[in-house]
């Protein structure tokens, strides 16, 4: 009975001293925060800031977990995706969002407050410990050197009264560490979960930023699809126009001599319906709708010039607007493959992936080569294009090409959007 009372006693004590050692990293993460601080407004501290996040994010997600682990009680997190290779622009949000500025903050309670805390809660039962004793050693010690507790103890009067001392700090010890331990876990859930509101303002943030790279892409695609239309359809609807005038007109002088004209004529009206088809698969693939995401890319890799492994798992139906993007990004990555990598074998690789409780469910794509790597992104080329498909998606893109390969594609598509 008095182990089973004593054990709950013993857990938030255990917890004070593991939040006591802590508090003393998250003092030094502090000390490092204010050194980079001037880094970020004075010179290249942008470059590292998406890693600096990062760490504070999973420190902070540690903390989550030692706070829920104690209370009994789950404290949910809320962030935006920090992107693989964020722009300017991005940085500064992430900077300076309000779930950066809470992590922040409870950092520095967490390291300044803390020890101060968890250490004068921690030696009570020292305190108690040591007032008991007494007695058994203050007579031991030199004339001139007396124990000093709550006052000097020279005499055994003294040190019987430490007894009722300590008997006092123990009596404060059994209810401050379970009261402690309780207050200091509520206070961390509190600093470390981020408001639905706060959750709200970064995701219209965020959204803001889909919506305008979503028109960006849907701009560029109106724009290829008139290019594609007027170069490829246009001119050849155009040349049977002319063929036809033709042959009308050799029809009238010489019948025997039109036939030539009608058959060109007939080519070229045959090749304007094929342009005709391609653009408008270009702009949704009826093979989704017929055989899914996975038909679609089994179909996709097979006509690819270069060997291709495809390999897909949990891939259930996702929307159809994300069936289509995911398509066309397979569709470009080969197609920069087969063009300029040189490589002598192709992996594709699209599954299902963070559907735990908690996390957001997402499509993750991947591209990769053998080739001599070495690739860039440059304006209007077909990374740029992967990466206007995903930002559309709130997705982000990792891109990775070495020297002498391998060359990597990565993208992640949230599903649940």
């Amino acid at each position: 009975m008095i182990k089973t009372r004593f054990r709950p006693w013993l857990r938030a004590y255990g917890y004070l001293v593991g939040e006591l050692l802590a508090s003393i990293i998250s003092m030094a993460m502090f000390m490092v925060a204010a050194l980079l601080i001037p880094l970020f407004l004075f010179s290249g501290g942008w470059l590292i800031a998406p890693r600096a996040v990062a760490g504070l994010r999973w420190w902070a997600a540690i903390a989550r977990r030692r706070t829920a682990s104690h209370s009994g009680m789950p404290v949910i997190e809320n962030y935006v995706p920090i992107p693989k290779n964020p722009s300017f622009e991005e940085r500064l949000r992430l900077v300076f969002s309000r779930s950066t500025g809470r992590d922040l903050l409870w950092l520095t309670a967490h390291g300044l407050g803390m020890p101060i805390v968890t250490l004068l809660c921690i030696a009570f039962p020292f305190g108690a410990l040591n007032s008991l004793l007494i007695p058994t050693y203050w007579y031991l010690l030199p004339p001139d050197q007396p124990v000093v507790s709550l006052y000097p103890v020279t005499s055994w009067d003294g040190a019987w009264w430490m007894l009722l001392i300590g008997a006092g700090y123990a009596a404060v010890s059994w209810w401050l560490i379970p009261g402690a331990a309780a207050g200091l876990a509520w206070l961390q859930a509190k600093m470390l979960s981020l408001p639905g509101r706060s959750y709200l303002v970064e995701r219209v943030t965020a959204l803001t930023a889909s919506r305008a790279a979503a028109l960006d892409a849907h701009s560029a695609e109106l724009k290829r699809i008139e290019r594609d239309l007027h170069d490829g359809a246009q001119n050849r609807l155009v040349g049977v126009v002319m063929m036809l005038g033709l042959a009308e007109r050799t029809l009238e002088k010489s019948p025997e001599d039109a036939l030539p004209h009608v058959r060109r004529a007939q080519q070229a009206a045959t090749d304007a319906l094929a342009g005709l088809r391609t653009a408008v698969h270009d702009i949704h693939p009826p093979i989704l709708d017929e055989l899914g995401l996975e038909g679609a890319l089994s179909a996709l890799t097979g006509r690819s010039a270069i060997p291709c492994n495809l390999m897909v798992s949990d891939l259930s139906r996702v929307p159809a607007a994300l069936e289509s993007a995911s398509y066309f990004i397979v569709a470009e990555a080969l197609t920069n493959a087969n063009k300029y990598s040189a490589a002598t074998r192709l992996s594709v690789m699209v599954k299902r992936g963070g559907a735990t409780p908690g996390s957001v469910d997402k499509l993750l794509i991947s591209v990769e080569d053998n080739g001599r790597g070495g690739a860039f992104e440059r304006p209007g080329g077909g990374l740029a294009g992967i990466r206007r498909r995903a930002a559309a998606f709130e997705g982000v893109l990792d891109f990775q090409s070495p020297a002498n390969g391998p060359t990597t594609v990565k993208v992640e598509l949230p599903c649940g959007l």
